[in-house]
């Protein structure tokens, strides 16, 4: 697997894809540094019991859509990369695994959304002391909001990666994709069980650690699915 890393990592190197890792974070710090700037009297006596927890709150909020719509364009990139130079047959013809090419290509997607999330992080600390919020930063909560929506999303970056893989024609994986991140704006009163309501980290228990277990639960067996069918068919 460790050559098959390095190979993909090749593969984006001279693309678009890690501006999009740093994109996504940026114009979330930078839509709240606007939302901060012109209401900051008003925000802060919101969140005057904790100005930290309610940064942290806001980012988190406006990041869900902008993760789940960075990685429908993320893994639609990555799977693009061959299917633009018609590579597929040629790659599957080296002495490797339908398996391996297909594990590669997810882990490419999960950690590149994972230094996209760090990147918010980050960006998310910066804003706070630039908005003079003090240096009593709840880290732990701070990595909780940043990278669980992530974690919680897996089902749907192993769907994504799957459909771009399999679908020549990006128009569906990338319409199938941002229709998801809509619905998911509009899911806090799904029912918990509703895969598109597990990034926001809502649930009757009030736990967020739940909605991430389903996540991972359900991401782990639509891996187990879509390999299945990747190492079953051809692909084009």
């Amino acid at each position: 697997m460790t050559r098959i890393m390095a190979s993909e990592f090749l593969k984006i190197k001279r693309k678009m894809i890690l501006f999009l890792v740093l994109l996504g974070p940026m114009g979330v710090i930078g839509l709240e540094a606007v939302n901060f700037g012109i209401r900051y009297d008003w925000l802060t006596e919101v969140y005057k019991d904790d100005l930290w927890v309610g940064l942290i709150g806001e980012v988190s909020m406006l990041s869900i859509i902008t993760i789940l719509i960075g990685l429908t364009i993320l893994t639609s990139m990555i799977a693009n990369i061959e299917h633009q130079t018609n590579a597929w047959k040629q790659l599957l013809a080296l002495p490797i695994s339908k398996t391996q090419v297909f594990t590669g290509k997810v882990l490419l997607s999960i950690f590149l959304l994972l230094i996209s999330c760090f990147f918010l992080a980050v960006g998310t600390i910066v804003l706070g002391i630039a908005l003079k919020f003090g240096t009593d930063i709840p880290y732990l909560y701070l990595l909780k909001m940043c990278f669980f929506p992530c974690l919680a999303a897996l089902p749907f970056i192993i769907l994504q990666i799957w459909l771009a893989i399999t679908l020549k024609n990006q128009a569906i994986p990338l319409t199938f994709g941002i229709l998801g991140a809509i619905i998911s704006m509009y899911s806090m009163n799904f029912a918990d069980w509703v895969p598109w309501k597990w990034p926001l980290l809502m649930n009757e228990w009030e736990e967020p650690m739940y909605s991430v277990f389903a996540g991972l639960g359900t991401g782990i067996l639509l891996y187990f699915i879509s390999l299945l069918d990747f190492n079953r068919k051809d692909v084009k």
